[in-house]
């Protein structure tokens, strides 16, 4: 590419700055334009769960790059403007002001948005949802010693907030439908872990429980009405009920979608060779696991755009251009640490390793021919690398050798 190409990117988070600078560390000495939907630079977004309520970080701290890095790099960013319309076949982006951009590749990273449940009263003042800096900082002014939290949802931000919210002496009550807290994600005997975690930290969890509304007085929120006649008061209400991916703009264009995402390739690119995804929005095809695989984590943000860009620019050999990262995720809640790596939606048992009650602990889910699938270690540190290592091995292990944290793991 010359510098009279252009390579637009469209989405203003990690994977887009990530994507910048993927492109100025090739050489690309081409035109880049960067559209951030929000008036701020990127950013990213865990800690806004994490330890931005906690008073740890402000938004200074988790800023990818500064502004001069941008100028710098000669980055054309435009701030606070969302692209109306995408036009493949002219190769052009449509603007809210009526103008259009041109672009020769085009990186779709546009992340995803809060899930809004049809509950009514969700909407009221004092509602809160979590996805950018503002709606976090909006929370984090009423979470204050002695106020009390309602939290719609037991997933990954609904429990990080409640923790944060403990953390700050606020009375905190966590309603979900399911059984057990962050049941589809890790399944029961894991989320039975996080269950007591939460107990022991004074969180009121309200199991296999709908919402019925969200209670209001003058049309501010007072609380919870669930389906069993019950109520929660609560001076705010945070509903966390999982993000949607943003995948608007491809579905009007005709990009094939599917999976909740954006159909790519192991190599990023969609249905049309000039346009890659990254990060939430992407349903790629996952060399390993065979099988398409989308997932709404930090590290696909991070990771996946200098394959999408080894792409874009046609440079290295093929197997530079597939992503072949292991799906991985972490979290951070009271005293408790974690780190997970793999894709387990089908599996036949978990074997844990180590102090569960302690909360200090590896876990391991296996396939009926006792491979490893998926691993987390929870407060165990230096041994990821060797999870990985079992879960790309695809051999089968033997349980209790990988239950005894006398014997080494098999790997190497």
């Amino acid at each position: 590419m010359t510098t009279s190409s252009t390579f637009a990117i469209v989405g203003g988070g990690l994977a887009g700055a990530k994507a910048a600078e993927a492109l100025r560390d090739n050489d690309f000495d081409g035109h880049v334009v960067l559209f951030a939907a929000e008036d701020r630079l990127p950013y990213e977004r865990p800690p806004l769960s994490k330890e931005y309520l906690a008073g740890r970080k402000t938004l200074d701290d988790f800023t990818v790059d500064p502004a001069a890095w941008y100028r710098d790099h000669n980055v054309e960013v435009r701030l606070g403007t969302e692209v109306s319309a995408l036009n493949p076949a002219e190769h052009t982006l449509a603007l809210p002001d009526g103008s259009t951009v041109g672009y020769d590749k085009l990186l779709l990273a546009t992340g995803s948005s809060s899930r809004r449940p049809p509950i009514p009263g969700s909407d009221a003042a004092g509602v809160h949802y979590l996805r950018t800096i503002d709606d976090a900082a909006t929370l984090s002014a009423v979470l204050r010693p002695g106020a009390t939290l309602a939290v719609v949802g037991a997933g990954w931000i609904g429990l990080e907030v409640a923790a944060g919210a403990r953390g700050r002496d606020v009375d905190v009550t966590v309603v979900e439908t399911a059984r057990l807290p962050l049941l589809a994600a890790l399944g029961a005997e894991v989320g039975e872990v996080f269950a007591q975690l939460h107990r022991d930290h004074g969180v009121d969890l309200r199991l296999n429980q709908s919402v019925q509304e969200v209670t209001t007085d003058n049309g501010t929120a007072t609380g919870l009405r669930l389906g069993d006649g019950s109520t929660v008061p609560a001076d705010a209400v945070l509903i966390a009920v999982g993000a949607a991916p943003n995948i608007g703009l491809a579905e009007r264009a005709g990009l094939a979608v599917g999976d909740g995402g954006v159909l790519v390739d192991a190599s990023l690119r969609s249905s049309d060779p000039d346009i890659y995804a990254v990060g939430d929005i992407a349903a790629a095809q996952h060399p390993f696991f065979g099988m398409r695989i989308r997932t709404e984590h930090w590290a696909n943000a991070l990771k996946q755009p200098a394959v999408a860009v080894a792409g874009m620019l046609g440079r290295g050999p093929e197997s530079a251009r597939e992503y072949t990262e292991l799906p991985y995720f972490f979290t951070d809640q009271y005293d408790l640490g974690m780190e997970y790596a793999g894709h387990a939606p089908e599996y036949q048992r978990v074997v844990f390793r180590g102090d569960v009650a302690g909360r200090e602990f590896v876990a391991f889910w296996l396939d009926g021919a006792n491979r490893v699938l998926a691993g987390m270690t929870v407060n165990v540190w230096d041994v990821l690398d060797d999870v990985k290592a079992l879960i790309r091995s695809a051999a089968p292990v033997d349980p209790e050798r990988i239950a005894d944290p006398a014997k080494p793991l098999p790997v190497g």
